[in-house]
């Protein structure tokens, strides 16, 4: 069983919903506690809504959708004003999210996208533009052997098989890379988003390939990890290896300033006073744009060490 605590001082509900001291309550439904960029993500979600005096109601899916799908009805039955979740996966939920529809509850999705074609089950999508970071590492990548013709070799660390992040990151990279026949991945596998995992996958690329060049990871947790393995393989990560990570959490950034990584693009965890703003205007009846973009960038080794003093996350 799926506990969901209310993170904030809890309010008596009327039936039909809402609270009788006008307060939101939400109900938020998180992936996980995968990374160092997931719990930045709850910490965000958590303290923005005590900022913005909304009732919080939190669920940890544990990577698991039976969980997540578990949680939504009981936030449905709790009648929240607004429910919000990040989809450990893409496909698989029309069926809650139209009991969601039924009960008048706006759904809000952060950080990840469904595949769903009924996009009047969600009010809006909150989160990063994920082939984009595909593309920007895989334009780095280019851009780092212009003018070379020997094959360069690639192995990656894909994250869970068919969340949106793993899914995006890969198409992205691949459509970019995909235009120089030089760029071979000659290694593709899921290390479902955790450091250990990462580990344990790049410890065995090494033992099947010799002659790896590059290592993309969909985030910096799989990425250090991957430190790890090659660094107990007696090579040196950033020099005999190329690696390049999504996320820019402050343990990736600082292997970056380190060089252990060569080039980083952002994904902000911090979305919470966004999500915040959302909830307040689905619950007003306010329009809101159907899919909203964070803003973010990418860090070289030198961006990385001037970012770092300043990081949050």
């Amino acid at each position: 069983m799926i506990a969901v605590a209310g993170l904030a001082a809890c309010s008596k509900k009327e039936p039909g919903g809402g609270s009788d001291d006008g307060k939101i309550t939400l109900g938020f439904s998180q992936v996980g506690a995968e990374s160092g960029w997931r719990t930045a993500n709850t910490k965000s979600v958590q303290d923005a809504a005590t900022a913005a005096g909304i009732t919080l109601k939190f669920s940890d899916a544990q990577q698991k959708q039976e969980n997540q799908i578990q949680a939504i009805r009981s936030f449905i039955a709790q009648k929240v004003d607004v429910i919000a979740f990040s989809p450990v996966v893409e496909s698989g939920w029309d069926a809650v999210l139209n009991e969601a529809k039924e009960a008048k509850i706006p759904v809000i999705l952060t950080d990840r996208a469904i595949d769903s074609p009924d996009t009047s089950l969600y009010q809006t999508f909150l989160g990063s533009d994920f082939i984009k970071e595909g593309n920007l590492a895989g334009e780095w990548l280019v851009k780092q052997y212009e003018g070379k013709n020997d094959p360069v070799n690639i192995v990656e660390l894909q994250g869970n098989t068919g969340a949106a992040p793993a899914n995006d990151r890969k198409k992205g990279f691949g459509d970019v890379i995909a235009k120089d026949p030089k760029f071979k991945v000659i290694a593709s596998q899921p290390g479902d988003f955790t450091r250990a995992k990462g580990k344990e996958v790049m410890e065995a690329f090494l033992k099947a390939h010799q002659d790896i060049d590059v290592l993309f990871a969909h985030n910096d947790d799989m990425g250090l990890g991957a430190i790890e393995a090659i660094e107990a393989a007696g090579k040196k990560p950033g020099v005999d290896i190329k690696i390049i990570t999504i996320d820019a959490v402050h343990d990736g950034m600082q292997a970056l300033a380190d060089g252990k990584i060569n080039f980083i693009a952002e994904c902000s965890p911090l979305l919470g006073p966004q999500l915040m703003e959302l909830v307040k205007k689905v619950k007003n009846g306010e329009s809101v744009e159907k899919r909203i973009v964070t803003n973010e960038t990418t860090f070289t080794q030198e961006q990385a060490k001037a970012a770092l003093p300043e990081r949050k996350y």
